[in-house]
């Protein structure tokens, strides 16, 4: 029997929080109360005890890019983030587009143990856009959410039959929205910055048309939608009309794009390098107040690893991503300034909710599996190294506000702070 006190926090419930100790015991909360005792001991004094947090949308890189990440050093990097649940992106060599290859992500991630990882199903074979995978092998093994993430699915009949049939199932089409045709050799924003810097940019409008074909679509095969990192004002704006119009959408915001701008590329430094790119001030400012009021529903950390070989060259040979997991907390908490409960809302419950994860985003209460984080959100810390094999992150050096001190899955812990 295992025994593990959480003394001291503020536990978060969707009421507000309340002043407890949480007893946790075989996997399971099973007390909230004053002066609870166990052999381990967790201070939480100060912090915020909620439930722990859930990533739609993270890159592990197994199979086949190992060098970059696999799913050990992702679930490490996760778990030090206070991600207790993960969803890995198909985009891997080869794609996840069959299901025994699903199996293998998802056997993995519980070979490891530290956070749960379901793995994503590529919407095409290969991603290339020309055939469905094997959409039926994806479903039975446990696939629930589909995408060619790293690119957008450009025929709109292919993707309507995908829609179609996942529709009936009752899975999620994801969309990596970029028209190509209006972004290819481009490298950061279509805008001021690009025209000064003499670099093509990739305007807004990639982003928005697909959404707006994409919508049509929902409109016509009734499928659950999930727009992926919107990055745009006019990409929220879409969003919120579909949703006023009772259509199954859903659309999530990377921690990056809420805290930074275009203005970043001119120190012309790698680790700003992703897409969708850094926009404009007002667009940051528009995906932070979607992301306060709900339009935008969940934070996605787009985690994507690179070697520092590959980084560690001009911008504009460098590969696009940035890593996310173990700084999404702290830029939410400094770039929105979420009330807690709004906090887990965005990084926690809607996104469990969404992907049927039964056991995580579960408000802390006797009787839930013990799928927990500890937040500090006033305590600072400077991010130097990462759990993560990769370190191309833009917070690296720079103070962050907010800090996970322990992240228990499951009733273990996976993570604490040192």
């Amino acid at each position: 029997m295992s025994e593990i006190v959480l003394k001291g926090g503020q536990v978060v419930g969707p009421e507000g929080m309340d002043g407890q100790d949480v007893l946790i015991r075989d996997g399971v909360i099973v007390e909230i109360g004053a002066s609870l005792e166990a052999e381990h001991v967790i201070d939480c004094t100060g912090a915020w005890v909620g439930p722990g947090l859930v990533d739609p949308h993270a890159h592990l890189r197994e199979p086949g890019q190992e060098w970059k990440e696999d799913i050990e050093t992702g679930s490490r990097a996760a778990a030090a983030g206070g991600f207790t649940a993960v969803v890995a992106m198909p985009n891997t060599d080869p794609a996840i587009d069959s299901g025994h290859l699903a199996r293998y992500v998802s056997e993995r991630g519980s070979d490891v143990g530290l956070v749960d990882v379901m793995p994503a199903g590529a919407i095409t074979l290969g991603r290339a856009g020309t055939h469905l995978s094997h959409l039926d092998e994806l479903w039975a093994a446990g696939v629930r959410l589909f995408t060619d993430d790293g690119d957008s699915v450009k025929d709109a009949g292919l993707l309507r039959l995908a829609m179609e049939y996942l529709s009936d199932l009752g899975g999620i089409v994801a969309q990596h929205a970029e028209d190509s045709t209006l972004t290819h050799g481009a490298h950061m924003h279509e805008g001021a910055v690009s025209a000064r810097l003499g670099m093509r940019g990739m305007p807004a409008l990639a982003e928005e048309l697909i959404i707006m074909r994409d919508l049509a679509l929902v409109e016509l095969t009734g499928v659950r939608y999930h727009a992926q990192h919107v990055s745009t004002a006019g990409s929220v704006r879409l969003v919120d009309d579909a949703k006023q119009r009772g259509l199954p959408v859903t659309a999530e915001v990377a921690p990056h794009h809420l805290a930074f701008d275009h203005r970043e590329i001119k120190r012309m430094d790698p680790a700003y390098k992703m897409y969708p790119p850094l926009r404009t001030e007002q667009d940051v400012s528009a995906v932070r107040e979607a992301l306060r009021s709900g339009v935008i529903d969940v934070v996605g950390t787009d985690h994507a690893p690179h070697a520092a070989a590959e980084k560690d060259v001009p911008f504009d040979d460098a590969p696009r991503g940035v890593i996310g997991l173990e700084t999404a907390a702290a830029v939410v908490n400094e770039m929105v300034q979420l009330e807690p409960v709004a906090f887990f809302e965005r990084l926690s419950v809607t996104a469990a909710r969404l992907l049927g994860l039964a056991r995580h985003g579960r408000w802390p209460e006797p009787g839930v599996p013990a799928n927990l984080v500890v937040f500090a959100a006033n305590e600072t810390w400077t991010p130097q190294r990462f759990a993560s094999r990769s370190e191309n992150s833009p917070f690296r050096g720079r103070v962050m506000k907010g800090r996970v001190l322990a992240t228990i899955h499951d009733g273990s812990v996976s993570y604490e702070a040192s």
